[in-house]
């Protein structure tokens, strides 16, 4: 009689216009009938089935003849019950076999069923993931190879012993370029300090001498210098993105920092920050909005060390 009472109470379910069901479902559920699985893959496939048969609707209106008695809203309101209704039957004899699998991977019911992530690569994310990553840094090393000149893999190291060292070396030629472009010298460092976490992160050639770029400034078709591959961070739609690059490489800092000017001063797209460039707060935002570097808050972690206690302790 349990049993009985049970299929009935999942043949009344069945009837999706019955606001009832799902109430018929939960007392489905808690008699214990293992039958109620089946039941619920049935109406998860009705529903996929309903989402097709509704596409195939919205194709068909967008041909309808518009002054049609059979395209009124009362005739596709009753039209969609319809296709409701219909999705139901054609799914509870069968269907499409998509209730089946949802029955054997919840119901665990076979131990010859295996999940499609264990026989197939492609049901796994994470891995298709990880080989478009894989292939994206093969792609890049293949063209790097190709640009680079043949130079090998550069890595980051220290270059000063402390933000002192590093202030106080980079002091003079920071001044000269400021007077020759009228730059403020003090912002000149503070980027070069963000670049390179005040010293510590400066790119070293695979020979372990360093390239002496202070502003991550890259190896273009117009650089004919020396050049370093370097992992580094870019920041694609503000999410941060593993990448390789190639970066101008100095043979001193004086050089380094006089050729950071030349850049600036030479390239059209930062005309409107060369404009700017005495005001260290609209020059950053400049560069920032001419697409000098991709981190979202490049000028305002510039701004953080231009107005930092450390640096005004060093740089009044």
């Amino acid at each position: 009689m349990e049993a009985f009472s049970s299929k009935n109470q999942l043949d009344m379910a069945r009837n999706v216009h019955d606001l009832g069901s799902i109430n018929k479902m939960r007392e489905a559920i808690a008699s214990g009938d293992e039958s109620v699985l089946q039941e619920a893959a049935e109406q998860f496939e009705a529903i996929f089935v309903q989402m097709m048969l509704k596409s195939m609707r919205k194709a068909q209106d967008a041909l309808a003849d518009e002054n049609s008695p059979f395209n009124s809203q009362q005739v596709k309101f009753y039209r969609d019950m319809h296709d409701q209704q219909l999705a139901t039957d054609l799914t509870s004899g069968g269907g499409l076999g998509l209730a089946d699998i949802i029955v054997k991977q919840m119901g665990q019911s076979e131990d010859s069923y295996l999940p499609a992530s264990v026989i197939r690569s492609d049901g796994n994310l994470s891995s298709l993931n990880r080989d478009r990553v894989i292939a994206t840094e093969q792609a890049q090393e293949t063209v790097l190879a190709s640009e680079s000149k043949g130079v090998q893999s550069a890595t980051k190291d220290s270059m000063f012993d402390s933000p002192e060292d590093f202030v106080e070396t980079l002091r003079p030629y920071a001044e000269q370029v400021a007077e020759k472009y009228g730059m403020d010298a003090k912002a000149i460092i503070a980027q070069a300090a963000v670049e390179t976490g005040w010293g510590k992160f400066v790119i070293h050639n695979a020979d372990g001498e360093s390239s002496h770029n202070l502003f991550g400034i890259k190896a273009n078709a117009q650089w004919e210098g020396d050049q370093a591959v370097v992992d580094t961070l870019e920041f694609n739609s503000g999410i941060p993105q593993k990448q390789k690059a190639a970066f101008r490489s100095y043979a001193s800092l004086e050089e380094a920092v006089h050729d950071y000017g030349r850049f600036i001063v030479t390239q059209p797209r930062y005309q409107q920050a060369v404009e700017q460039a005495s005001d260290a707060h609209s020059y950053t935002r400049e560069l920032q909005s001419a697409g000098y570097a991709t981190d979202p808050h490049y000028a305002s972690k510039i701004m953080a060390v231009y107005n930092s206690d450390r640096l005004n302790g060093l740089m009044p």
